[in-house]
């Protein structure tokens, strides 16, 4: 694979650092994940990803999660351009708005009502809100460590927030039980809402599912304070199942946050809130310039129908088994530890004695200039555009990682 020094993705880099405060802001800042990472792409379909300089690669991040189907998957390409034809940010939302709320609605376990935002964080902090003017309360419990978003009562970057931006929170330990009492107690009868992630996704550390004992604690502590149980479905949701990602544990929350895969890439986002909630949901004041936007709501629509249709749960399910059992063959065979975590549909791959993912770094740098996209640190994602060959071909390329992790002391 060719260098990354006098590319195009360069050249994109430097002109990037004279109008872009640090060349790019966020996640997606490739000056943390080493030189061989591009920065700029090109075009996307089904689970290949090119960048600027016509590189092919698996994509195991699915850009961060949104493509749950395939990039250009032709049932939602075909509902965005119909309703692009009509109209899309216009002076009111089309009637798709209402379409997808009903479909929410029958889709969602404790669904009885839905509104639409744009990203995560709008989902997340209108659930915090909602919770607060139903409950007429303030203290808020987040688990340490959970990423809840990016504005300031959730931003894990301290830069430029304020200790009254978060003066309501209380941290609890995800999974603790004790923990998460211990914060209740000290909210006293102030207790707005208990936040939990569907599984534990913090970056760079070992995944972990809820159990089935502190997803019901939490169901009980909101039940018996009258406080809002908030289930931050972002990243999860519709990945693990359509009803909501705790409902195999038989915990149906009080408001859940969805965005990333709700429409396959287009920019959306919702929550979704029970009768208990319903008013406060009318006397916050949540809106957004492209909030309305139609073309996501179709392409929205399209995705939630063809995942209930297919067996795309069990696809991504499959490719993931598929992936995890090849990541720890290759592993063994070059004398390295892995730890896996997580849904297979989302896996976190980590190595043993690997502090400061000198080992990560190497295997992934390798595996992409063989044509696969890992990620040392976070979570990656499958999509049910995932076939067996193309995870044959990311554990071909993962046989180059593992051998330079090897020779790393």
């Amino acid at each position: 694979m060719p260098s990354l020094i006098n590319s195009k993705d360069q050249m994109l880099r430097e002109r990037a650092a004279l109008a872009i405060p640090g060349g790019m802001w966020g996640h997606m800042a490739t000056r943390y994940l080493g030189s061989a990472y591009p920065q700029f792409f090109e075009r996307a379909d089904g689970c290949r990803v090119w960048d600027v300089d016509g590189r092919e690669y698996i994509d195991l991040m699915c850009s961060w999660g949104p493509n749950i189907l395939g990039h250009h998957h032709q049932a939602v390409e075909a509902a965005a351009e119909r309703q692009r034809r009509l109209g899309d940010a216009m002076n009111g939302p089309g009637e798709v708005l209402v379409e997808l709320a009903e479909l929410l609605v029958k889709t969602v376990a404790h669904a009885d009502w839905a509104m639409l935002q744009k990203n995560g964080t709008d989902a997340t902090t209108a659930c915090v809100t909602i919770a607060r003017a139903g409950t007429g309360r303030r203290k808020v419990l987040v688990a340490r460590g959970s990423y809840h978003g990016a504005v300031p009562w959730c931003t894990p970057s301290l830069a430029g927030v304020t200790a009254e931006d978060r003066a309501h929170l209380i941290h609890f330990d995800y999974n603790d039980i004790s923990s998460l009492e211990t914060a209740v107690e000290q909210a006293g009868n102030d207790l707005a809402a208990i936040v939990v992630t569907a599984f534990r996704h913090d970056i760079a550390r070992d995944q972990e599912l809820p159990t089935a004992a502190f997803a019901k604690r939490a169901r009980e502590l909101c039940t018996a304070a009258d406080a809002a149980l908030i289930v931050d479905d972002v990243r999860a949701g519709f990945r693990i199942d359509l009803a909501g990602s705790w409902q195999p544990l038989g915990v149906l929350p009080d408001l859940s946050a969805f965005s990333k895969a709700i429409a396959n890439g287009y920019p959306l986002a919702a929550i979704t809130g029970t009768d208990r909630f319903r008013e406060a949901a009318t006397k916050v004041y949540v809106t957004g310039s492209f909030w309305y936007g139609a073309v996501a709501m179709a392409a929205a629509i399209a995705t939630i129908k063809t995942l209930r249709d297919t067996n795309a749960i069990s696809q991504m399910t499959t490719a993931g088994d598929r992936l995890r059992s090849g990541l720890g063959a290759a592993a063994k065979k070059h004398g390295l530890s892995l730890r896996q975590t997580g849904p297979v549909s989302m896996p976190m791959v980590l190595f043993d004695g690997d502090a400061e993912f000198r080992k990560a770094d190497a295997f992934c740098s390798a595996a992409l200039r063989e044509g696969a996209y890992f990620h040392p640190r976070h979570n990656m994602f499958l999509s049910a555009a995932h076939t067996a060959g193309d995870i044959d071909l990311a554990l071909r390329a993962a046989e180059a990682g593992m051998a330079a992790a090897a020779q790393v002391a």
